[in-house]
Protein backbone atom coordinates (compact mmCIF):
# COMPACT_ATOMS: atom_id res chain seq x y z
CA UNK A 1 0.00 0.00 0.00
CA UNK A 2 1.64 3.57 -1.06
CA UNK A 3 1.37 6.61 1.39
CA UNK A 4 -1.11 8.69 1.08
CA UNK A 5 -0.59 11.92 -0.83
CA UNK A 6 0.00 15.49 1.06
CA UNK A 7 0.39 18.06 -0.48
CA UNK A 8 2.60 18.48 -3.34
CA UNK A 9 6.16 18.58 -1.90
CA UNK A 10 7.37 16.12 1.06
CA UNK A 11 8.70 18.26 3.98
CA UNK A 12 12.09 17.36 3.17
CA UNK A 13 11.39 19.73 -0.67
CA UNK A 14 9.97 22.22 0.92
CA UNK A 15 12.32 23.37 3.70
CA UNK A 16 15.06 22.97 0.54
CA UNK A 17 13.09 25.37 -1.26
CA UNK A 18 14.47 29.17 -1.41
CA UNK A 19 12.07 31.89 -0.38
CA UNK A 20 12.58 35.07 -1.91
CA UNK A 21 11.48 38.21 0.18
CA UNK A 22 10.71 42.26 -1.07
CA UNK A 23 10.91 44.51 2.19
CA UNK A 24 10.20 48.29 3.53
CA UNK A 25 12.52 49.76 5.43
CA UNK A 26 11.57 53.39 7.44
CA UNK A 27 14.92 55.61 7.15
CA UNK A 28 15.76 58.33 9.73
CA UNK A 29 14.83 61.15 7.44
CA UNK A 30 11.50 59.32 7.40
CA UNK A 31 12.28 58.15 3.54
CA UNK A 32 10.81 54.63 2.57
CA UNK A 33 13.29 52.04 0.98
CA UNK A 34 11.84 49.12 -0.77
CA UNK A 35 14.38 46.24 -1.13
CA UNK A 36 14.58 42.53 -2.40
CA UNK A 37 16.40 39.67 -0.89
CA UNK A 38 16.63 35.62 -0.65
CA UNK A 39 18.51 36.07 3.08
CA UNK A 40 15.99 38.60 4.67
CA UNK A 41 17.79 38.71 7.83
CA UNK A 42 21.33 38.79 5.97
CA UNK A 43 20.00 42.17 4.04
CA UNK A 44 18.98 44.17 6.81
CA UNK A 45 22.27 43.32 8.46
CA UNK A 46 23.71 44.90 5.56
CA UNK A 47 22.33 47.84 5.63
CA UNK A 48 22.95 48.38 9.13
CA UNK A 49 25.99 47.73 9.35
CA UNK A 50 25.90 50.43 5.79
CA UNK A 51 26.79 47.99 3.48
CA UNK A 52 23.79 49.21 1.16
CA UNK A 53 24.89 52.57 -0.84
CA UNK A 54 21.73 53.42 -0.99
CA UNK A 55 20.67 53.70 3.22
CA UNK A 56 23.88 54.47 4.04
CA UNK A 57 23.24 58.16 4.93
CA UNK A 58 19.79 57.15 6.26
CA UNK A 59 20.72 55.29 9.15
CA UNK A 60 18.88 54.21 11.48
CA UNK A 61 16.63 52.33 9.60
CA UNK A 62 13.79 49.84 10.54
CA UNK A 63 12.18 46.97 8.96
CA UNK A 64 8.21 47.98 8.97
CA UNK A 65 7.18 45.26 6.15
CA UNK A 66 8.01 42.12 4.39
CA UNK A 67 6.70 39.61 2.00
CA UNK A 68 7.69 36.16 1.70
CA UNK A 69 6.99 34.21 -2.28
CA UNK A 70 8.11 30.94 -3.32
CA UNK A 71 8.63 32.77 -6.68
CA UNK A 72 11.38 35.04 -7.72
CA UNK A 73 9.43 36.35 -10.58
CA UNK A 74 6.57 37.11 -8.30
CA UNK A 75 9.09 38.76 -5.62
CA UNK A 76 10.33 40.47 -8.19
CA UNK A 77 7.24 41.91 -9.93
CA UNK A 78 5.75 42.94 -6.49
CA UNK A 79 9.03 44.92 -5.58
CA UNK A 80 9.40 47.17 -8.98
CA UNK A 81 5.08 47.53 -8.30
CA UNK A 82 5.75 48.69 -4.88
CA UNK A 83 8.53 51.47 -6.16
CA UNK A 84 6.28 52.65 -8.75
CA UNK A 85 3.78 55.70 -8.71
CA UNK A 86 0.69 53.91 -7.83
CA UNK A 87 2.63 50.99 -5.71
CA UNK A 88 3.88 54.31 -3.51
CA UNK A 89 0.15 55.08 -2.80
CA UNK A 90 -0.40 51.67 -1.83
CA UNK A 91 2.37 51.46 0.68
CA UNK A 92 0.85 54.76 2.23
CA UNK A 93 -2.72 53.11 2.25
CA UNK A 94 -2.27 49.97 3.72
CA UNK A 95 1.03 50.97 6.68
CA UNK A 96 -1.41 53.88 7.42
CA UNK A 97 -0.80 53.35 11.01
CA UNK A 98 2.97 52.35 11.11
CA UNK A 99 3.75 55.19 9.46
CA UNK A 100 2.07 57.71 11.49
CA UNK A 101 3.50 55.67 14.73
CA UNK A 102 6.29 58.30 16.20
CA UNK A 103 6.68 59.80 12.34
CA UNK A 104 5.40 62.29 10.52
CA UNK A 105 4.35 59.41 7.77
CA UNK A 106 3.65 59.38 4.04
CA UNK A 107 5.77 57.87 1.80
CA UNK A 108 8.65 60.53 0.53
CA UNK A 109 10.44 57.71 -1.34
CA UNK A 110 11.41 54.59 -2.22
CA UNK A 111 14.81 53.39 -2.75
Amino acid sequence: MTEPFIGSRSRRQTSKKNMYYIYILRCSDDSLYVGYSTNLKQRIEYHINRRVISTTYRLPVELIHYEAFISKKDAKAREVFLKSGYGRKQISSFLKNTLSNNRRGGCSSVG
